[in-house]
This record gives structure tokens, sequence and C-alpha cells, in this order.
């Protein structure tokens, strides 16, 4: 474990919070890299080319309004539901079972868990990140599970963390998100949530 950084992200999450609410990738796991590669893979099936920055910078969103966004940029028109289900297939197959964890978070939730309530927030399907939580060793701490298509918006909106905030019945106020993209911070704080920035260990 990175201690500095655990004992870091401890002391930014000190407060009186009643439920921490983690993204999933890129915050939990170190699969950003395999995400992104999982999109380009899929998008040459349409003979499409796209700079993977974007991921990135939309690091969150669920996958549908990914390729939305791309379609737009790019002037493509790949189909979003049909992508969603190809990607997943893609990474399922051949970056899941290979995962590492973000070992100080994972940690984090770890001794955190039954201290206040714990909930996961992804914009990713369900399926992947229910076996991603598994891997890590976590699933059964995790009492809420939101992930794409459980709200009508998804991340930079508020909707998924309000969604875990009222199933947890925690106010959002009293929830603190850990997220490492920047829709997640939007979504946190259009829920008038604090939020860590967990690659950056920065508190908002």
């Amino acid at each position: 474990m990175n201690e500095s950084n655990f004992l870091k992200l401890s002391q930014l999450s000190a407060g009186d919070y009643q439920a921490f609410l983690y993204d999933c990738d890129g915050t939990l796991t170190d699969n950003m890299p395999a995400h992104t590669q999982s999109y380009v893979e899929v998008a040459r099936e349409y003979n499409v080319v796209f700079d993977p920055k974007i991921i990135d910078e939309l690091a969150g969103w669920p996958i549908t309004n990914v390729v939305e966004e791309i379609n737009l940029r790019y002037q493509t028109n790949m189909v979003p539901e049909e992508f969603r289900i190809r990607k997943a297939q893609v990474y399922r197959e051949q970056f899941l079972e290979k995962i590492t964890p973000i070992d100080y978070v994972v940690d984090h939730l770890k001794l955190n868990a039954g201290r206040v309530r714990i909930g996961v927030v992804s914009g990713g399907d369900k399926s992947g990140i229910e076996r991603t939580l598994e891997i890590l060793g976590i699933r059964d701490l995790v009492e809420v599970l939101i992930c794409s298509g459980d709200t009508e918006r998804g991340k930079p909106f508020a909707d998924p963390f309000l969604r875990a905030a009222e199933l947890l019945n925690v106010e959002p106020s009293k929830c603190l998100v850990f997220e490492d993209g920047l829709p997640g911070i939007k979504a946190a704080e259009a829920a008038n949530m604090h939020w860590i920035r967990v690659d950056q260990l920065t508190f908002g």
C-alpha cells in the first residue's frame, strides 16, 4: 500500500460524514487504460479513429453518452447501445480479470465500512462493476451500487449520487464522494456533496 497516500486520503476524509460514495473505474481500480483500449478497438470495428484523450476527458460518463459525443465531434454514426454492448464484451474478455486495485483507496473503503455507509457510483455497466468489486474483494462491503441506466441522467449530472444517497437514507450534504474524473467531480458538486479527487488528493 502507498502509506503516504492512504494517510492523506484519511486526513482529507475526516469529518462528520455518514456515507462515502466511491467511483469505480480509475478510483478503486487502475483500469482506465484498459477501458480506453476497449473503446479504441470497438471504434476500429466501425472504421472510426478518434483521439483517445476524449475517454479521460469524459471519465464517468455512461458509455452511450461517450459514443454520442464521439459521433458529434467526429461526424460519425456509431450506434451507441450496440457499441456499449460490444465494448462491455471486449473489456470483459480481454481486460476484466487482469485488473489491479488502487490499493490506498480500496484499503480506505475497507477501513471505513461499518463506520459509515458505503456506496459505489459508476457510469459503467452493472455486470462489469459487480465483477470488478468481487475481484477487489469488496463487493460485500458495498451497500448500494448505482451504475449506467439506474438513473435517467448519468454523470456529470447529480442524479446518480442523489439516488445513492436516497437509497442509503443519508442527506446529500453528509455524503463524501471519491472520484478521479472531472465529470464525477461536477456531479458531486451538483449533488451538494463534498468530494476528494483521489488521483490528485485534492478536496472540494
